[in-house]
């Protein structure tokens, strides 16, 4: 059984892990537990039978969301489980005071932007070179 829950201190090597297989710059343990411990943060961790298999996090920077982290542990992938943990990082945002939300997404990241769209994502934008590893352009996208 698949459960969505906020992220605890002890989820945090495990999703650490899971940055580690799927991006080429990830966060640290380091980075999650500032997010963890941080006021104006919420990160989300999808559990199986209480196991971490991928997270989502927002901070709320004056009532703006700043989407930081989607990601889901390769095996997982395919199920939906995403879409589940973003639309309740949304919703959960929203009762923190959050009117819009905004992300970056390497431009070549065809599922996650689908996955953004269809959260009613829409881009307004690009940050040239954002990435490293390899260089590659980001669309800015938004969530009014």
């Amino acid at each position: 059984m698949i459960t969505i829950e906020e992220m605890q201190k002890e989820d945090i090597e495990a999703v650490s892990l899971i940055e580690e297989r799927t991006f080429s710059m990830p966060w640290s343990p380091k980075d999650f537990l500032q997010m963890v411990e941080a006021e104006n943060a919420l990160y989300l961790v999808a559990k199986e039978n209480g196991t971490a298999i991928g997270c989502c996090g927002v901070r709320n920077i004056l009532g703006e969301g700043e989407i930081t982290n989607v990601v889901i542990d390769e095996p997982y992938r395919g199920r939906k489980i995403s879409t589940a943990m973003l639309l309740e990082l949304l919703k959960r945002g929203e009762q923190m005071g959050i009117k819009s939300f905004t992300l970056e997404v390497r431009k070549s990241n065809e599922a996650a932007i689908h996955l953004y769209e269809k959260a009613g994502f829409v881009t307004e934008g690009i940050r040239k070179n954002f990435y490293e590893k390899p260089r590659e352009d980001a669309l800015i996208m938004w969530k009014r």
